[in-house]
């Protein structure tokens, strides 16, 4: 089984990429759906966080809202909770694996060099647009401020880095352009296995 990191920083088309990859037969773990599941009500990081970050947890799920307010206002609260949510996200991820039925696993990790996961993976794919595009895109979803994006950028590595460390680069400028340089990597991985 070839286990493919997927990366890239936020508005580059990551969540639509996976999907393509999915399209093609691959099984595909969305990180950050995990987390959300963890957030949810029921999920396993309530109770930690709650501990941890009281007012984060509203009607037994963690706000997202107030969690980033908290972050805000304390640098320091991201890696305690990154203690929390890191070891629960490897138990997910397990989890996934035992299920795994294709001959490509790709995982959907936003923070996949800066948490240093690409040492877990066969390669790295990364997606990537131009700066101006990146925040046009995410500035048109409406979700968060100028600050809030800003400061989201700055926590992850540059975009340019990301894209020069990987072994696969998907520009997404159009999807047809992103869905062939899919198509081209799931050829390419599945042909280096066939003749492995």
């Amino acid at each position: 089984m070839f286990k493919l990191g997927l990366t890239g920083s936020i508005g580059m088309g990551k969540s639509t990429t996976a999907q393509m990859f999915g399209d093609l037969g691959c099984d595909v773990y969305d990180a950050d759906a995990a987390v959300h599941r963890m957030y949810g009500k029921g999920g396993l990081a309530i109770e930690p966080m709650r501990a941890m970050i009281p007012a984060a947890v509203v009607n037994d799920e963690i706000s997202r809202d107030h969690l980033r307010e908290a972050i805000m206002n304390d640098p320091t609260l991201l890696k305690k909770i990154e203690g929390v949510v890191h070891p629960l996200l490897g138990q997910d991820r397990a989890d996934f694996m035992a299920k795994v039925t294709s001959d490509i696993v790709v995982f959907d990790i936003p923070l996949l060099f800066e948490t240093g996961g690409q040492v877990n993976m066969n390669a790295v794919a990364c997606v990537w647009i131009d700066a101006q595009t990146q925040e046009k895109r995410v500035m048109e979803r409406g979700i968060m401020t100028q600050e809030q994006f800003e400061a989201i950028r700055a926590k992850q590595l540059p975009a340019d880095e990301k894209r020069d460390r990987a072994d696969y680069v998907i520009v997404t400028d159009t999807p047809e352009h992103a869905r062939a340089q899919v198509a081209e990597i799931v050829n390419s991985i599945r042909q280096g296995i066939a003749d492995a």
